[in-house]
């Protein structure tokens, strides 16, 4: 069945503007390097976890071994995704782009809709593997398990790490950050690459209480006396960085180190692969089809240096 198409635009000459589309929710997470990225992952990928303890001993004269080693492993299996889309240059005829086509019974999609189509149908998978990567179900379809997902079903995630959540605004965004910067394990504190992992949502609420606002502000007139007035992209809170992530719950947020959450897929350049086949030369048809096909998962490391808020674990209690 080929893909729905649908044109409610109106041929009245040659179009006189380009392409555009409505506002994409960006793949920030991973092109901001947020993650720890880790390519060329045919099947699975082992993220090993080496433990020390009692590492440091009284000096004696002989050689006495101390402390035990245990090595855990947690797997990356990246899962295939693909994008099958199908339409009728017929249906194009008529259109904004129709004399770029060609004048030929035996014609091709206007270029400059299909290099538009190219990078459309790419930044929507963006979008959704931003989305899947913090909050996916390996249950629906087009989706692995997210961060979100495999956090709440860990039973190793101590519960002095699980923040309970509640609706944020820029009156209580400043009380509720500060309750996840108190559950942070000690070690990690002050790390470089440690940092709040938080939604748009909590992101546009902490911006407005820098305004002065909240009901913890920072005085009437907001920081730098600026007000409302604040363009401030690198934000760090009590000296953690805050990274906001487009693809977290509106009130859900995720402490810990970069190097702790893990990316794996097959070849990053296959997210950026849109292929559009002209049928006409194969089965005769005046069809085209637009495939992509990919591979991604996520992991992380040790769960134990991860705080969650308004992400509800069940299998700690």
């Amino acid at each position: 069945m080929a893909t729905t198409t649908s044109i409610t635009t109106t041929y009245a000459g040659e179009a006189a503007g380009k392409y555009i589309s409505a506002a994409l929710l960006s793949g920030n997470t991973m092109a901001n390097g947020g993650l720890t990225i880790r390519p060329n992952v045919k099947f699975k990928e082992v993220v090993k976890r080496l433990e020390l303890d009692g590492i440091v001993k009284d000096g004696t004269c002989d050689f006495d071994d101390t402390s035990t080693l245990t090595i855990t492993e947690r797997i990356l299996q990246p899962e295939e995704f693909q994008v099958n889309l199908e339409m009728c240059k017929k249906d194009f005829r008529s259109d904004w782009e129709a004399i770029q086509m060609g004048y030929s019974a035996h014609d091709n999609l206007a270029p400059n809709f299909q290099s538009y189509l190219i990078s459309h149908v790419a930044a929507k998978v963006a979008q959704r593997t931003e989305q899947v990567i913090w909050g996916g179900v390996n249950g629906n379809a087009g989706e692995f398990d997210g961060f979100g997902t495999l956090l709440a079903a860990d039973a190793n995630l101590p519960q002095a790490n699980e923040v309970a959540g509640t609706t944020i605004t820029a009156a209580n965004v400043v009380d509720e950050l500060g309750k996840i910067v108190d559950a942070m394990p000690s070690t990690l504190y002050g790390r470089e690459d440690f940092c709040i992992y938080i939604s748009q949502h909590i992101f546009r609420a902490y911006k407005r209480s820098l305004g002065g606002f909240g009901a913890n502000g920072v005085g009437a007139s907001g920081v730098n006396s600026q007000g409302n007035n604040q363009d401030v992209n690198i934000v760090y809170f009590d000296g953690v960085k805050l990274f906001m992530s487009n693809g977290l719950g509106a009130n859900q947020a995720i402490a810990t180190t970069k190097d702790n959450l893990h990316f794996g897929t097959g070849l990053l350049a296959d997210h950026n692969e849109v292929k559009v086949l002209d049928m006409a030369d194969l089965d005769g048809s005046q069809n085209v089809r637009v495939i992509m096909r990919y591979t991604a998962g996520v992991q992380y490391g040790v769960v134990e240096d991860i705080v969650t808020y308004g992400i509800t674990n069940t299998a700690n209690d």
